[in-house]
């Protein structure tokens, strides 16, 4: 899972394909790269139909919010909207809730890298590479942003580079135009081979297929910077086009090359299906693309959540000190907040090293899938009514509780569910105190 930075080049207008690179390449991150083998595993080859689906409930939030931000240009964008539809309750709800699910997507990639550099290093810790990679990540957003956005952009070609690598090389291992892979290839054709796992399996999968399209509400803040704002649902068709020719093709190739039982949260499948006596550098190559492509969508979101935080301080809805800066440009006090954070993840790689990433993903998944909800429920409010866009809004509602229902009949997935259940609790009672406070005061 990735983020785009919306700060760049604010007023270079941006044509309908343009905005539809910016969010392949924002979107494809940890939650592609290392979640589908966590996808595959629970669901077996029959994830291709959740990421499907995924996909269609995520245009259906892309399409609210950029028709939402084409109409009403707002500066807090899918916040904002909340608020001017249900009022300052629903702003504060939107804001943490948003807030909450990238710390804990800053998390979960956290701990991927980590995985990822455990294939070079087995015996080192989970934790020691986790605390690397997270104080890394924080000097970067401490000392702002002048010059990562080119980075970004390299980083997003290298990305790229490395899925048409993984097909190109998939393909020629199948074809035995470059000698044999480590497993025997078999095409998942008959029944018990697609769905190994039955249906239950299939709808448990369906919150990581979800999680690797995360990082839409970016895109739908990006909306406005298009030549024709109106073009904005034809670059999200087109984006999400993309995205799901790509990843059922990588992910079709890989349950061809890989057997289901070989496939695990701790290893990437496409590491997994490069894995090969005549390629033995491929493996190590493809790794180490994940980790800078994985660091670069990690440090991003950082930059997502420190300026949610800044806003939320700056509107009232956050302590005040968050939205200072330290000699003016540094936001000292919102990273301090974001490091307990980190910290948190870190410390739960070093009691759950097995279990972590499933634990945080699946949570991450739930509460970006809870501030989808929020969106299309806005949409309805604000947006003219028509019976197409009725009827689009309650299929995204209706895709988003499957795959939020379905995270409880899995053992892996079950404790995320709780823990974003948790934070949830967590942000109503808060809101329901600052909504008190604040109707206390006007009264007074």
């Amino acid at each position: 899972m990735g983020k785009s930075s919306t700060g760049r080049q604010k007023d270079q207008k941006l044509k309908w394909w343009q905005l539809s690179l910016l969010g392949i390449a924002g979107t494809i991150g940890t939650g592609y790269f290392l979640g589908s083998g966590l996808a595959i595993s629970i669901g077996g080859p029959a994830v291709l139909i959740a990421y499907f689906f995924a996909a269609v409930g995520t245009y259906v939030v892309f399409d609210a919010l950029s028709r939402m931000t084409a109409d009403h240009p707002e500066q807090g964008s899918f916040r904002s909207y909340a608020q001017k539809a249900f009022g300052n309750w629903a702003g504060f709800g939107s804001g943490w809730v948003y807030w909450f699910s990238e710390l804990l997507i800053n998390g979960s990639q956290l701990t991927a890298l980590s995985i990822f550099s455990r294939f070079w290093f087995p015996e080192v810790p989970m934790w020691i590479f986790a605390a690397g990679f997270g104080i890394l990540g924080l000097v970067i957003v401490f000392l702002g942003n002048k010059g990562f956005d080119r980075i970004e952009n390299v980083l997003a070609i290298i990305k790229m580079a490395a899925i048409v690598m993984f097909l190109v090389l998939a393909v020629a291992l199948l074809a035995g135009w470059i000698g044999r892979g480590k497993y025997n290839p078999k095409l998942p054709i008959h029944y018990k081979d697609f769905f190994p796992t039955g249906g239950i399996g299939l709808w448990s999968s369906f919150i990581f297929a979800f999680y690797a399209y995360g990082g839409i509400e970016v895109l739908g803040i990006m909306s406005n910077r298009l030549q024709q704002p109106k073009e904005a649902p034809k670059a999200g068709k087109v984006m999400l086009i993309t995205l799901v020719v790509v990843y059922m093709l990588s992910i079709g190739l890989a349950v061809s090359m890989v057997p289901i039982r070989v496939f695990n949260p701790q290893e990437s499948p496409f590491v997994l299906a490069l894995s090969s006596d005549h390629l033995a550098f491929v493996p190590h190559l493809f790794n180490g693309v994940l980790i800078i492509a994985g660091f670069s969508t990690m440090t991003a979101s950082l930059y997502a959540e420190t300026s949610m935080m800044i806003t939320l301080a700056q509107e009232g809805d956050a302590p005040t000190l968050f939205s200072r800066k330290w000699k003016g440009k540094y936001p000292l006090f919102a990273l301090s907040l974001i490091s307990v954070g980190l910290i948190a993840a870190i410390v739960m790689s070093l009691l759950l090293p097995g279990k972590v990433y499933e634990y945080i993903t699946t949570a991450a998944g739930l509460m970006l899938l809870y501030n989808w909800c929020f969106i299309l429920l806005s949409s309805g409010k604000l947006l003219e009514p028509s019976r197409s866009s009725n009827i689009k809004r309650w299929i995204g509602l209706w895709l988003i509780a499957m795959a939020v229902v379905g995270s409880f009949f899995h053992k892996l997935s079950r404790p995320g569910v709780y823990i974003s259940f948790l934070l949830v609790l967590l942000v109503a009672i808060s809101d329901f105190i600052v909504q008190w406070v604040r109707q206390k005061h006007m009264k007074a």
